[in-house]
């Protein structure tokens, strides 16, 4: 698949991103024998020196070497390196071989040489930055060595500052670009659990999920968040953040849609982040729709709409839509870091769940940082469910007072 394929031009490393049975380590695998392997079977390759280094020995023996899709499994009977257990070693038979090394032991990479490396889950590795470094150093044979990875994402630096070297290639794909070699039901079950979801993403779609330095919101805290009920709801708010202009240009116009549950003191409040509505409008008459459409799904109690760049020209887009439509405006006088800071304080109570499906929304919040947002463009997904809770839970509980107990 095109996933699998080495790109083309001149580059030192390759990391293949993937979900879970996207065929990563058929590509590797492959991509090891397109190095060490000629033309015929005991011509020379392009690698005489390989490193194969998985997160545990154990890990890349049986999985890399010796799994259903590893380096035995594909190579053909006249080209299939034969293994030497006691120096944990493959040889093919032009001469080439390749070591096997655990993550687990950086120190064991002084000394070694390569001209390819293959490196399987690199985000999972526990001393992945100096492994790595480890590796670097051995990468030296040859006219040009280069590294094949083989990762699930996940946010950790040794990733993260790969991706952004001007000599790394990458390709991607997801769990479901395999579908057709994977089982059905196993399809079925992780579609069904994980889809929608932040872990979802990253188990199956492959994405690299970032969480900036300093972020009001973490993506395990938005995971514990995550319900697949919602009770019975006292209030439901539909908050929308338009964008200062209106053409095909604009910042999205950002619409989310939150309850509340708010009975007893407001210790006890729990709030729920319904749906993320936000659309990229040509015109404010769109966005106004789309709001107003929320509003009537869910059958909201209110719309919300900060009016700092309309003023009452919000409001007017808005009754254009539907006259009669509960309606309130808010002014933002703090920041928007400020504003949200209150906000990220309710989820570290656990005050506020989601639904699933609100993945786009949950990248917005991880890029929300004390020093700003760290995103391109607006927070504007952000903005509106900050509206919304305020809406809820902030502004209610400030006028809050318990009730007088009547003297006997």
């Amino acid at each position: 698949m095109p996933h699998q394929l080495p790109p083309q031009g001149d580059w030192r490393s390759w990391v293949i991103l993937g979900g879970r049975g996207a065929g990563k380590t058929r590509a590797g695998a492959e991509w090891v024998r397109s190095m060490v392997e000629g033309p015929v079977p005991r011509a020379k390759g392009r690698a005489r020196r390989v490193g194969i280094i998985g997160e545990t020995y154990y890990q890349a023996r049986e999985v890399m070497v010796f799994g259903d899709s590893g380096i035995m499994a594909c190579a053909p009977k006249d080209r299939r390196p034969e293994w030497i257990a006691g120096r944990k070693m493959l040889r093919w038979p032009n001469g080439a071989v390749a070591f096997l090394y655990s993550a687990f032991d950086p120190e064991a990479l002084r000394g070694p040489q390569f001209d390819a490396v293959w490196a399987d889950e690199l985000a999972k590795w526990k001393q992945g930055q100096a492994t790595w470094d480890m590796v670097e150093f051995c990468l030296r044979l040859g006219r040009d060595p280069r590294a094949c990875i083989t990762t699930t994402p996940r946010n950790v630096p040794v990733l993260r500052d790969m991706l952004e070297r001007g000599s790394t290639v990458q390709t991607h794909a997801t769990t479901f670009a395999n579908a057709a070699n994977l089982a059905l039901g196993f399809l079925e079950e992780v579609q069904r659990r994980f889809a929608g979801t932040r872990q979802g993403r990253q188990e199956l779609d492959g994405v690299l999920l970032s969480d900036a330095p300093g972020a009001l919101w973490s993506s395990g805290a938005l995971e514990d968040a995550l319900v697949t009920a919602v009770p019975t709801l006292d209030r439901i708010i539909v908050a929308v953040d338009p964008p200062t202009t209106g053409h095909k240009g604009s910042d999205a116009c950002g619409i989310v849609v939150a309850g509340a549950i708010t009975q007893g003191p407001p210790q006890n409040w729990k709030a729920y982040v319904l749906e993320d509505a936000t659309v990229q409008a040509a015109s404010p008459l769109e966005w106004a729709r789309a709001a107003v459409a929320a509003l009537r799904r869910h059958n909201a109690d209110r719309l919300v709409a900060e009016v700092n760049q309309g003023g009452d020209m919000v409001e007017a887009i808005v009754r254009q839509v539907d006259p009669l439509v509960p309606y309130r405006k808010v002014t933002a006088i703090k920041g928007k870091v400020a504003r949200a800071e209150p906000v990220a304080a309710l989820y570290e109570q656990g005050c506020v769940a989601h639904v699933r499906g609100l993945s786009t929304l949950e990248d917005q919040m991880c890029l929300m940082t004390t020093g700003g947002f760290a995103g391109s463009g607006s927070p504007d997904r952000v903005d509106a469910l900050v509206w919304a809770l305020h809406e809820l839970m902030i502004g209610p509980a400030q006028g809050w007072h318990a009730p007088r107990m009547r003297s006997l």
